[in-house]
């Protein structure tokens, strides 16, 4: 799949094909990454936010029609809740003080990211959930929003439960272990898009539980969470590019392949194989 239009480059991603669930195209955003803060790639495809992921073997290429794709690295992309990504953006645009609640935002403004125009994106997307994890007020026509801590704090309470009933059928070590081991580790995966200070700390002293024995468990899945952040090493020409650039199909049996810099033609390896061999 190419990245974007333009682009010879050629991965292979597994996601939500465009062109047959929908009739808008992909493009990556580049935001936030909720727990961190690091500029991570997401991709957008039909209204639907999706968080990167990428596996490598050793001595691993793709054949993709009479070619090979040196780069044997399979991407993922995968549904993320966009809560977690807009949280910290909430958490700012509202500009809590210690005994001030916060200012009420327009959406406009909450999602006005220097730096980031991919918020902006997002825009028809956030207006859908802001009720869940801010307190609304109308005035006319127009509302404002402002994030409030006993919503965010149900919403992750849902969440972290939802989790602890899935894990016991992915896994007989959870279904084994004692449920409160299994609660921790819900917490801890959650964590993976939250920050310390104050949601990871606040919903660990909600459940009774030991932030740092949390923050324990969380540290052994640092190594995927640093994946998601990696942007998939994209090209730096395509990191440079503006980031609405739509994703493009790249195997089209319409139109030949491009060659890749990287690539070898097949046809012409076996080519030269044999006359040197007669």
């Amino acid at each position: 799949m190419s990245w974007c239009q333009d682009v010879d480059e050629t991965r292979v991603l597994i996601a939500p094909d465009p062109g047959v669930i929908g009739s808008n195209l992909g493009r990556f955003l580049l935001l936030r990454h909720p727990k961190s803060g690091n500029a991570t790639r997401y991709l957008f495809v039909n209204g639907v936010l999706q968080e990167l992921h990428w596996f490598k073997e050793s001595y691993r290429s793709w054949f993709l029609g009479d070619y090979i794709c040196e780069d044997g690295r399979l991407y993922m992309a995968t549904p993320i809740d966009p809560i977690f990504v807009m949280l910290p953006i909430f958490e700012e645009a509202r500009m809590k003080k210690v005994e001030d609640p916060g200012k009420f935002r327009q959406l406009d403004e909450i999602i006005f990211v220097p730096g980031y125009p991919g918020y902006q994106d997002l825009l028809s997307l956030v207006e859908n959930f802001m009720h869940i994890v801010c307190e609304v007020r109308e005035i006319g026509s127009t509302k404002f929003y402002r994030l409030d801590d006993s919503k965010v704090l149900a919403w992750l309470y849902y969440k972290v439960c939802q989790l602890k009933q899935t894990l016991p059928a992915l896994d007989r070590n959870y279904a084994a272990q004692d449920e409160k081991d299994t609660l921790a580790d819900a917490i801890s995966i959650v964590g993976e898009y939250l920050r310390a200070e104050p949601w990871l700390k606040l919903l660990c002293d909600h459940l009774k539980l030991d932030s740092a024995e949390v923050a324990r468990r969380a540290s052994h899945s640092e190594v995927i969470a640093a994946s998601r952040e990696s942007n998939m090493e994209l090209p730096n020409h395509v990191k440079e590019k503006s980031n609405d650039r739509r994703i493009t199909r790249s195997v089209k049996q319409s139109k030949k392949a491009k060659v890749e810099t990287e690539s070898r033609n097949i046809k012409e390896m076996f080519f030269r194989a044999s006359k040197r061999a007669g």
